[in-house]
């Protein structure tokens, strides 16, 4: 029998009570993906962000990783976001990632959570 292999490592969260100067800032949610990719080991390919404005508006940013992939969607009036950090391989971490957007976002609280993608048998 072949040993186990890590294949991917899948953690998001949703992030409630944020500030709405936070959850409205492109640039500084850019950053923050970009050294979160950088504390989780993982190598950004390209990267997306946008600002959708009104009632409803918020920001998205997504970075493709060779990887897989970092994204947070912002809703400002809702002073909410969700992160997606799915990571493939043994040298990354999505939990360091996670660890500083949290750090970054400033979320009064939050849940985690993991989907199992990292074995194969």
């Amino acid at each position: 029998m072949e040993s186990d292999v890590v294949v991917g490592k899948h953690v998001y969260a949703n992030l409630y009570d944020i500030d709405e100067h936070i959850a409205d800032d492109e640039e500084l949610l850019k950053k923050t993906v970009i050294e979160a990719a950088k504390l989780a080991n993982a190598k950004i390919h390209e990267i997306k962000s946008w600002k959708i404005s009104g009632k409803k508006g918020g920001v998205s940013v997504i970075a493709l990783i060779v990887e897989s992939h970092i994204a947070i969607h912002t809703w400002t009036q809702y002073r909410y976001a969700t992160v997606d950090i799915y990571t493939c391989g043994e040298k990354t971490d999505p939990w360091k990632a996670l660890e500083y957007i949290i750090k970054v976002i400033k979320p009064k609280h939050y849940s985690v959570y993991y989907a199992d993608r990292s074995m194969i048998k």
